[in-house]
């Protein structure tokens, strides 16, 4: 088990409704602190929360009243009443668009949605995470963030180190997106190149933990990842109350780890628990590059073992060869009828360029992973075009504009009318 000595006791920390961490696979609890594996079965720790008391009309009227950002769910995260006091980023209630003219496009009767998250302080849902996980580095008394990022994670905890007054190191592959690389260093912290991929930096970070030149770091998604995981849920709650209090029949969501799928089915179920939506049934489905698609391959192969790949995508942000939680998302993808699916690196691309012309959203490569496997999906009879639908975008497409580069000008032309017309602009 992975622990950290801090400098402040734990046995005081207050973090909301969080009651201890429980392990995912064998149900023991240990006291809140910076541990992320099981003593018992090495299994990974979540958070458990005492959730007892809440009335569902007075919540939903608390949650309505409370501020613009993900902080109006304090009452159901891992964080101290008076969170939206401090210094943070305030990432969240991001828009939920109506997308109609996509729908038109696909073929979709039931109302189709785009779940924007490029609308975040750093443009992409990341900035979630790592908000939940700076409160708990607060906590645990932690003076330095870090993290293992294919890009975006890298950035969102740079912003919000320099925003809380933290120092920050964040260790990235050496070959990311030169944009998601230039928006990780801007903020002033250290940014550091491993030769490798995602898995290898991951490890790294790991190991580092444990060393003496680690001590007093708070690793957003690694000794801290129980309670960075729960910002995903705050989608969840985000999606259902934008949507009249309300689950969607099915969501398509993007897969790198496969943290954010599984917290949002878990978002789901806490608020069908504290009878805040109608209980009914919902479909998950998960959606990877062909070029790193390990728990897509597990679906389709009807196992539960989920191989580890070598990434090969222009998907850099899900490229993650060995995801911690596949095996969770294919749980979750079979208990609720839905699926894993993955698309080509010309499908992403196609995809982005979908939505760009459709709804005016720009999606980096991520969100075109989600909406090229709705798209398939579809086609495939899988997903029901008749049912209400929500698709995941959780990054802007300026990150990422090495994978439509060969997008440019549709003519040049001489300052005239006569050179207008013969372009056929007219």
């Amino acid at each position: 088990m992975a622990v950290q000595t801090v400098a402040s006791s734990t046995d005081s920390v207050n973090l909301g409704p969080a009651a201890a961490l429980s392990c995912r696979e064998c149900g023991h609890r240990v006291p809140l602190g910076p541990v992320f594996a099981c003593e018992e079965c090495f299994g990974p720790l979540e958070i458990a929360y005492d959730f007892s008391g809440y009335d569902a009309e007075e919540l939903r009227k608390r949650i309505e009243a409370g501020p613009a950002n993900i902080w109006r769910y304090a009452p159901l995260l891992p964080v101290p009443a008076d969170v939206a006091d401090k210094p943070n980023l305030n990432p969240g209630w991001t828009k939920l668009v109506r997308a109609d003219n996509l729908a038109r496009e696909l073929g979709v009767t039931g109302g189709l949605y785009v779940k924007d998250d490029s609308g975040n302080p750093t443009h992409s849902f990341k900035d979630r995470v790592v908000a939940q996980a700076l409160e708990a580095a607060r906590a645990f008394g932690f003076t330095t963030l870090s993290c293992s990022s294919t890009g975006n994670l890298a950035g969102a905890v740079g912003a919000a180190a320099a925003r809380a007054g933290f120092r920050s190191c964040v260790f990235i592959p050496h070959d990311l997106e030169q944009g998601k690389i230039v928006m990780a260093a801007i903020y002033g912290g250290d940014l550091v190149g491993i030769e490798g991929n995602y898995d290898d930096v991951n490890r790294f970070c790991s190991e580092l933990i444990g060393d003496p030149a680690g001590e007093g770091w708070g690793f957003v998604n690694v000794n801290l990842r129980p309670y960075y995981a729960e910002g995903s849920k705050t989608l969840a709650y985000e999606i259902a109350e934008q949507l009249g209090w309300r689950l969607p029949d099915q969501i398509v969501v993007p897969i790198a780890s496969g943290s954010q799928l599984t917290k949002i089915d878990k978002g789901l179920q806490e608020l069908i628990k504290l009878g805040l939506v109608e209980d009914r049934p919902y479909k998950i489905f998960g959606a990877q590059a062909e070029g790193c698609s390990p728990v897509s391959v597990a679906f389709k192969a009807g196992t539960d073992v989920v191989r580890p790949q070598k990434p090969d995508t222009i998907a850099k942000s899900l490229a993650i060869g060995n995801p911690a939680d596949g095996p969770y998302v294919l749980d979750i993808a079979r208990r609720t009828g839905g699926a894993v699916e993955d698309v080509t690196d010309a499908e992403i691309v196609d995809a982005i360029k979908l939505l760009a012309r459709t709804e005016g959203i720009f999606a980096e490569t991520a969100g075109g992973v989600t909406v090229g496997v709705t798209r398939k999906l579809i086609e495939n009879g899988v997903l029901d075009p008749a049912k209400t639908t929500v698709v995941l975008n959780t990054g802007d497409g300026l990150k990422t504009l090495d994978a439509v580069a060969g997008t440019g000008v549709t003519a040049t032309i001489r300052p005239n009318l006569d050179s207008f017309r013969e372009a056929g602009l007219g």
